[in-house]
């Protein structure tokens, strides 16, 4: 299982339409990735959802592009947050359902998330920079 290794986690913020939409893909996705998607649909049900016209300068969105740090290693990474048909690691594309991504949606420039993979292993994301999507 997915498990914050923190008590609290750092407070998130969803669009509606992307809290919605998480919502059914985390619910589709129960059968072939049930850690993950169970992971995902606990960060859409403890985000404050925002008004999809609401502007959330340095948050992490769908479709923003994003720079975090590994606390863990050190390495800073710049991606681009998508759906799982638009992701392309090669690209910089990660899935928000992956545990990374799903770690890194509704978090703010500045936060933290400690989290455990299904593999067992112990991460922790710092977000660095976010840019709006267009």
């Amino acid at each position: 299982m997915i498990q914050s290794l923190a008590v609290r986690r750092p407070p998130i913020t969803l669009r509606h339409s992307d809290a919605e939409r998480l919502g059914h893909l985390a619910e589709a996705a129960a059968v072939r990735h049930p850690t993950t998607a169970e992971f995902l649909a606990s960060e859409v049900a403890r985000a404050k959802v925002a008004p999809d016209e609401a502007p959330l300068p340095g948050v992490v969105c769908m479709e923003s592009e994003l720079t975090f740090r590994d606390d863990t290693t050190g390495k800073e990474k710049r991606v681009t947050l998508v759906y799982p048909p638009e992701a392309d690691v090669e690209a910089g594309r990660i899935s928000v359902l992956t545990p990374i991504g799903a770690a890194l949606i509704g978090l703010s420039v500045g936060q933290s998330i400690s989290f455990e993979t299904p593999s067992g292993e112990r991460r922790s994301l710092t977000v660095l920079s976010v840019s709006e999507p267009d």
